[in-house]
C-alpha cells in the first residue's frame, strides 16, 4: 500500500466514518474501495469490520459523553442479534455478492420511498408505541439483521434505522444512536471470527479505521445538534447515491 492510497483510505474514512454516525451507508465507499485496491472482496468485506468497530466505540463514547445513550437499551434484542450474527459470518467467508446487491437496490428504494412519502414517522420527536410488539416477530427480525450486518455489513444501518423506527417506535435521534450500538455488537463478533479464518489486512483496516474514527466523532457531535428533520434529509441523499451505486449507474 502506497503513502497515497494510504492518505486516501484515512480521508474515505473520515467521510464514511462520519455518514454511517450520522446516517448509514459507509461501506457502500469503503468496501469498493478496498477492492479497488486488489483486496480480495472477502478479505476486504472482513477488514472493513475493523474500521467499523473502532468508529463506534468512538461515536458510542461521544453519545455517552453527550448523555443520548440510554444504558437500558433494550437488551432482549442482543440474543437473535448474536445467533444472526455468527451464521451470517461463516456465510460471509466465502462470499459472491453480485446478486445480493440488486436486492439490497430494491429494498433501498422501498426505504426511500417510506422515508419520502411518510415523513412524519420519520421526524416524530417522542417515542412512539411499538408496531412491532409480537416476540417471535422482533426476535426474527433483528435474527435476519445480525446475520445481514455480519455477512454482507453494506447498507444495514438503513435497515436498523427502519426497524428502530417504523417498528419499535424510536425517533430518529434514540434510533441512530441505538444503531450505533448494535453495530458495534454484532460486528465485534464478526471480527472474531474473521480473525480466526485470517481474513483481516490489518495494515489496511487499521488504517481505514483511523479516518472512521475521526469521523465518527465529528458525526457524532453533530448528530446531537441536527434535528430529525434534516438527517431524513442526509438519509434520503445517501439512499439515492446508494441505490444508483448499486445498480452500477455511477
Amino acid at each position: 500500500m502506497t503513502l497515497t492510497e494510504s492518505i486516501l483510505l484515512v480521508l474515505i474514512g473520515i467521510f464514511t466514518g462520519f455518514l454511517n454516525v450520522i446516517a448509514a451507508g459507509g461501506s457502500m465507499i469503503t468496501v469498493p474501495f478496498l477492492i479497488f485496491l486488489g483486496i480480495p472482496t472477502n478479505v476486504a468485506n472482513a477488514t472493513n469490520r475493523v474500521a467499523i468497530i473502532l468508529q463506534n466505540i468512538v461515536a458510542i463514547f461521544t453519545f455517552k459523553q453527550k448523555k443520548v445513550l440510554d444504558s437500558k437499551t433494550d437488551y432482549s434484542l442482543l440474543l437473535p442479534i448474536a445467533i444472526g450474527s455468527i451464521a451470517g459470518t461463516f456465510f460471509a467467508v466465502d462470499i459472491q455478492e453480485d446478486i445480493l446487491k440488486k436486492i439490497i437496490g430494491g429494498l433501498l428504494i422501498i426505504m426511500f420511498f417510506s422515508i419520502l412519502l411518510k415523513p412524519s414517522s420519520w421526524i416524530k420527536t417522542k417515542t412512539e408505541k411499538a408496531k412491532i410488539q409480537t416476540p417471535i416477530l422482533r426476535f426474527l427480525i433483528f435474527l435476519v439483521i445480525g446475520f445481514y450486518g455480519s455477512f454482507v455489513q453494506m447498507g444495514v444501518g438503513f435497515f436498523i434505522l427502519t426497524t428502530l423506527v417504523l417498528g419499535s417506535g424510536l425517533d430518529l435521534l434514540k434510533a441512530n444512536v441505538l444503531k450505533i450500538f448494535i453495530t458495534l455488537f454484532f460486528t465485534s463478533i464478526s471480527l472474531v471470527i474473521f480473525i480466526w479464518y485470517d481474513l483481516i489486512d490489518w495494515r489496511v483496516g487499521l488504517t481505514l479505521a483511523c479516518g472512521n474514527m475521526i469521523g465518527a466523532r465529528i458525526g457524532s457531535l453533530l448528530s446531537v445538534k441536527i434535528s430529525p428533520k434534516h438527517i431524513r434529509y442526509i438519509l434520503l441523499t445517501v439512499l439515492v447515491f446508494v441505490g444508483l451505486k448499486l445498480f452500477n449507474i455511477l
